[in-house]
């Protein structure tokens, strides 16, 4: 692999074009496919602004694994709809837009464009696997700032982050993280893990925000570190941060293999170039006549046709 490799976080960013295209946008039938669209123009304007050789759609196969719900019970509980004991729990999502994901499915497979997701996996791990296998720099969209935590300026691994649309993007490096949170891509997890994220259901540390946890990290290193100053009398720990996180401790155990992406999923073997053209031309046309998809396609074609940038 050469040049750069785009991952997409393609629910996070399916989700941004539901709410951000009006649900007016409709198939012939009547049947809404403002997320299809959506996604389509932001995939388009990615690569036209920035030229990736390679491109890789990461899907949610599990986006509640058991793993870890067995650490946590509380990760994404709100977020269930439907709890299943032998499949994944469904995810609560408006009612028009999961009839549009198999759509979406379906349109990236016909375009040729890479799309992974594994079994037990979130798209966050497949993110994170792709990343750390990774010989090349790697652009992460996504509008999850958990995946902050792969930032890394030596290996050329950025988040851009979409502040509005996919036209107006953080790209956040370590600088970016050490202005906002005042740490760098590696220390972000244990800031997220201290300062608990209520929308994934994690509790984090009582009465350790965002700020002081910034400042315990930088004062101890990590979170090991911070820890290991739990049971040290000398460390600079005030009697109440010392009683928190004792009391965390449960938590700060196994919150980590929870916070952390997998790196190790079992990705598999598929050709991530980007597509000059499409893979199943003639299975597209008709997708684009069931679905109306007009412009969103077209141009995206045409963006495909010109080709990546060099290496």
């Amino acid at each position: 692999m050469t040049g750069r490799l785009m991952l997409l976080d393609t629910a996070s960013l399916y989700f941004r074009a539901y709410f951000g295209v009006p649900d007016s946008v409709k198939a012939p039938d009547g049947t809404p496919v403002n997320a299809v669209r959506g996604l389509l123009d932001f995939i388009d304007r990615l690569v036209r602004d920035h030229r990736p050789q390679h491109l890789v759609a990461c899907m949610d196969a599990d986006w509640r694994p058991q793993w870890r719900v067995d650490l946590i019970p509380t990760y994404k509980a709100h977020r269930v709809a439907e709890e299943h004991e032998d499949a994944p729990d469904l995810e609560e999502v408006p009612d028009t837009l999961s009839p549009q994901v198999p759509v979406i499915e379906e349109v990236l497979d016909a375009l040729g464009i890479a799309r992974v997701g594994v079994a037990g996996y979130e798209a966050d791990d497949v993110i994170g696997t792709f990343t750390a296998r990774a010989a090349v720099p790697v652009d992460i969209v996504t509008g999850d700032r958990d995946l902050y935590q792969l930032v890394d300026d030596a290996r050329g691994i950025r988040v851009l982050y979409p502040l509005k649309g996919v036209g107006t993007l953080q790209l956040t490096d370590e600088a970016v993280l050490r202005e906002k949170y005042g740490v760098d891509g590696r220390g972000y997890a244990d800031l997220a893990l201290l300062r608990g994220d209520p929308s994934d259901g994690l509790p984090g540390v009582a009465g350790i925000g965002e700020k002081t946890a910034a400042k315990l990290l930088a004062e101890f290193g990590d979170l090991a570190g911070i820890m290991a100053a739990v049971d040290d009398p000398g460390a600079k720990l005030t009697p109440s941060q010392r009683k928190r996180l004792t009391e965390a401790g449960p938590y700060v155990a196994v919150a980590p293999k929870v916070v952390r992406v997998a790196d190790d999923v079992p990705l598999p073997d598929v050709d991530t170039a980007l597509p000059q053209a499409p893979r199943d031309p003639a299975g597209l046309e008709q997708l684009a006549k069931r679905w109306g998809l007009g412009g969103s396609l077209q141009r995206l074609l045409t963006t495909l046709a010109v080709g990546p940038a060099g290496p």
